[in-house]
């Protein structure tokens, strides 16, 4: 198989002939990930503090009643 393409294997990069190359920096801007769900981390860390903090309220409550569930 790499018979078949050893006459192009080794030759230069065309280079385009209308435009320049566009810098490595901005081609790779294309692939970065971007926020499909916007306000998703604000919603989940919202969620998390109120679970924290109800497990906090329910730990204290079962504390009085002397259960103490770890």
């Amino acid at each position: 198989m790499s018979d078949d393409y050893a006459d192009i294997l080794n030759l230069p990069r065309p280079e385009p002939a209308r435009h320049k190359r566009m810098p490595a920096e901005n081609r790779a801007a294309q692939f970065m990930p971007f926020a499909a769900l916007t306000g998703y981390e604000d919603a989940i860390g919202k969620t998390a503090e109120e679970v924290r903090e109800r497990a906090e309220l329910e730990g204290d409550l079962f504390a009085e009643e002397g259960k103490i569930y770890d």
